[in-house]
């Protein structure tokens, strides 16, 4: 395996997660297998391939996409509405990061 047991604690202690012991084992098999999946990848020969520069291409009449037309704004008021603690024109969030 190329994931050690403190590399998943480590990625876990970033990532916020608190994991049991129990679970650091299915995540460490998890994580190395995404780690052969990319190994693969690399194997693959790619030189004749040309370079995407985006996802999008010209489709015409199947295009999904919606014009792309301004529209106003949504306004400090409407976007806290549904605000669970909004105050003084902000969004107000608990603290997460403790470090």
């Amino acid at each position: 395996m190329k994931i050690t047991e403190q590399d998943v604690r480590n990625i876990a202690v970033l990532a916020n997660l608190k994991l049991r012991d129990d679970e650091i084992p299915k995540l460490r098999a998890d994580l190395d297998g995404i780690l052969e999946h990319m190994d693969a990848l690399k194997e693959i020969d790619t030189s004749g391939v040309e370079p995407m520069a985006q996802v999008l291409f010209d489709a015409g009449e199947t295009a999904t996409l919606r014009p792309d037309v301004p529209l106003p704004s949504l306004g400090n008021e409407a976007a806290l509405a549904n605000a669970p603690q909004p105050g003084a024109g902000y969004f107000k969030v608990p603290k997460v990061i403790e470090r």
